[in-house]
């Protein structure tokens, strides 16, 4: 009597996840979300025509200007119209809130356990909801940004005061702008890794970005060096393209090529953080 054969099937094991269906995933779920596409498109509206309107108000009072602001117009004042400050707040805000979502709202919801479930490899889950959200944010800061230079510089052309693309900066400012929703956000992303509360996360993520740099004047070197160190000091320095110039001195200057290095470390270092953290912290 012969024994009972088994067939023994081998394990089939599931291929892993290519970093491009990685990409695509957290695509979808960043775009899932309709807060998502009000929120960029309410707030570009609103920057785009709060510095409309600034254009609108000095074209409307150009003939009632003394000699010595239509000297300095252009480029100061031009260039205050097409990047007004509130409107840069406003960027800072959405982005940060935005990227901070991406991280915080999965921790608070509980889906982050599944998702890592479904992907053990968290540091390429992080690196491709970086890189969805930088995408994004630079198509938003880009739109915004062009939009606003273009419109208000053509309103000023009224009465001959706009500003060329070519104009000494101007380019500089443009692009500074666009790059600014993508580091805020990175910077969000970077924050909501470590506090892992929505909450908690925008409130530090605003104070870093807005309540800050108001703290430290450029009085003494120690104090101007951290003020300069701020993302949103290093931005407003890039679109200040009269800076040092027409009589203006600054106590402790510095170079845009410091600001654009500030800029792009506080992008490194947040992405670093989010991909570090959430691969050694526990959910």
């Amino acid at each position: 009597m012969t024994a009972p054969t088994t067939t023994v099937r081998p394990a089939v094991t599931e291929p892993s996840a290519r970093f491009r269906d990685l990409l695509a995933a957290e695509w979808a779920k960043l775009w899932s979300l309709r807060s998502t596409h009000w929120t960029l498109l309410l707030s570009g509206l609103v920057i785009i025509g709060i510095n409309i309107n600034a254009a609108v108000a000095d074209h409307h009072n150009w003939p009632h200007y003394d000699a010595g602001i239509r000297a300095i117009f252009v480029p100061i004042w031009a260039m205050r119209d097409a990047f007004t400050l509130i409107s840069g707040m406003i960027i800072m805000l959405v982005a940060g809130s935005i990227g901070a979502i991406t991280i915080t709202g999965e921790y608070g919801t509980g889906l982050i356990r599944t998702t890592f479930a479904a992907v053990p490899a968290r540091r390429s889950l992080v690196a491709a909801k970086l890189i969805d959200v930088t995408v994004v944010m630079l198509g938003y800061g880009t739109v915004v940004a062009g939009v606003s230079f273009w419109a208000t510089q053509a309103i000023l052309s009224g009465h001959h005061v706009g500003m060329s693309i070519g104009y000494p900066g101007a380019f500089q400012a443009v692009a500074a702008s666009a790059l600014l929703a993508p580091v805020c956000a990175l910077l969000g992303m970077g924050l909501g890794a470590i506090i892992r509360h929505g909450a908690a996360t925008m409130a530090i993520t605003t104070a870093v970005l807005l309540l800050l740099p108001p703290c430290f004047t450029d009085h003494y070197r120690w104090t101007a060096d951290i003020k300069h160190a701020m993302p949103s000091t290093a931005w407003q320095r890039l679109v200040d393209v009269g800076y040092g110039r027409f009589g203006f001195t600054v106590r402790h200057p510095t170079t845009t090529t410091e600001a654009w290095i500030t800029l792009a470390i506080w992008a490194v270092a947040a992405a670093a953080v989010a991909v570090t953290v959430v691969d050694r912290r526990d959910v």
